[in-house]
């Protein structure tokens, strides 16, 4: 039976051999955007902590603080999927150029109000284009991974390395910015987070060569289907929510902790021991041929993060909460890594790189509310109380994902998905 699909050629794919890490780093062209890639998104593994950090000193309230960083978090995750249908449709460089520069500027400028004690409402105001303008480098990078293994059996490879590249940005970014904020200067971290996404933003939009391609004169004849269209998407939304309620709710909850017995050097030690354990397990995951279908592993992965999150709130102390963080941390990975494959079967080409950045958005999204809730426990309740919103985040996106896992199966091989592509010819594949 013949179906309409959007293929090209797919001659910088490695040969479909069992995937490995090593044949992944020999496609072609892959290092001209790896690195400047992997220097692009390192300063927002440092945003929220800086923000975080920054507040707190200013204000002496982790409430105030993570509605701020909350803020943030919302209006990057609003604003994400609309950058990444941007990109999809002008180019990656086209956004990217124009909205690093904006994020320095704003986050310079949020700096300093915090430091002239300027009213909340005013660093809230400036948080929205600091979080509107943080550059989507992680989604562009798989949208480039979509385009060189196109049909590949790398494609999980690929999507694990990503993960790997995001944890080890989580381990070294936190430590990063704490080390600056506490040693240095309060404000030292988001200083050094603008600057880092201005210079590493501008040399991973200098990489035309390997960025998905566009059609100018196809922007208004073809129409654009939105990625959250898709069931499936919509339901790793909500799984990723929850990931994002991990996310803050750590960050929050164990620089309070740290803070309380004393020893806030500690944070960064921690939420790193939290990150490593995530890119420990991203890579076994990348480097397994797996039989079981992505859906099932998604939720036998997602099940095993609700349950070790749920331990969380009764940790009270170091050793034990740095084992629970790298147990949770180990969890989050084959989560992610199945989300960011599944999309390959779910979404068109054209539309990819809108979906990633829906589901990043989803992560911040979730991780704002997450620091607001977990400010608010931590200041009324403390003992640990910020950690039930990484247990409550999880255990209601585990029972979604479960209750729509149906809706995560690959769409059939009979429908249309040149929808939104304007660059590519359809051809009719048996």
């Amino acid at each position: 039976m013949a179906s309409t699909v959007t293929t090209e050629p797919s001659k910088n794919s490695p040969a479909p051999s069992r995937p490995g890490y090593g044949q992944l780093l020999r496609t072609r062209g892959a290092w001209t955007f790896l690195l400047p890639g992997f220097a692009a998104r390192q300063p927002f593994a440092m945003l929220t902590i800086s923000i975080v950090l920054l507040v707190q000193h200013t204000t002496g309230s982790y409430g105030a603080a993570g509605a701020a960083a909350a803020v943030t978090g919302v209006s990057m995750a609003l604003f994400a999927p609309y950058s990444g249908r941007l990109a999809d449709r002008f180019g990656q460089r086209a956004v990217l150029v124009p909205g690093v520069l904006v994020h320095t500027l704003s986050g310079l400028a949020f700096t300093a109000l915090a430091l002239t004690h300027a009213p909340l409402w005013a660093l809230f105001l400036v948080a929205v284009p600091t979080g509107a303008s943080v550059p989507q480098v992680g989604p562009m990078v798989r949208a480039r991974w979509g385009v060189k293994l196109q049909g590949s059996p790398l494609m999980t490879t690929a999507a694990a390395f990503e993960s790997v590249t995001d944890e080890f940005t989580f381990v070294v970014g936190p430590l990063l910015a704490t080390a600056l904020c506490t040693a240095v200067d309060p404000a030292a971290g988001l200083v050094t987070e603008a600057s880092l996404t201005l210079l590493g933003g501008l040399l991973f939009a200098a990489q035309k060569a390997t960025q998905p391609r566009v059609s100018p004169a196809g922007h208004a004849r073809v129409q654009h289907a939105s990625a959250l269209s898709v069931p499936g998407v919509r339901v790793l939304v909500v799984a990723f929510l929850g990931i994002g309620s991990v996310f803050g709710g750590m960050q929050v909850s164990l620089a309070a902790f740290t803070e309380s017995i004393g020893e806030p050097g500690l944070n960064g030690v921690l939420y790193g021991t939290f990150a490593a354990g995530n890119m420990i397990s991203g890579i076994a995951c990348g480097a397994i041929a797996w039989r079981a279908a992505p859906q099932r592993r998604l939720v036998l992965g997602y099940a095993a993060l609700a349950l070790v999150a749920s331990g969380l709130w009764a940790a009270h102390s170091v050793p034990v909460l740095a084992g629970l963080g790298l147990l949770v941390g180990m969890s989050i990975a084959p989560a992610l890594i199945t989300g960011y494959t599944l999309v390959e079967g779910l979404v068109p080409a054209g539309a990819r790189t809108e979906a990633f950045t829906w589901l990043t958005g989803a992560v911040a999204l979730g991780q704002a509310a997450a620091v607001t809730v977990a400010g608010q426990l931590e200041d009324r309740f403390r003992d640990g109380a910020g950690f039930l919103v990484p247990m409550g985040g999880t255990l209601l996106a585990l029972a979604t994902v479960v209750a729509l896992r149906s809706r995560l199966a690959a769409r059939p091989a009979g429908r249309t998905v040149a929808r939104g592509v304007g660059h590519r010819a359809p051809v009719t594949v048996d």
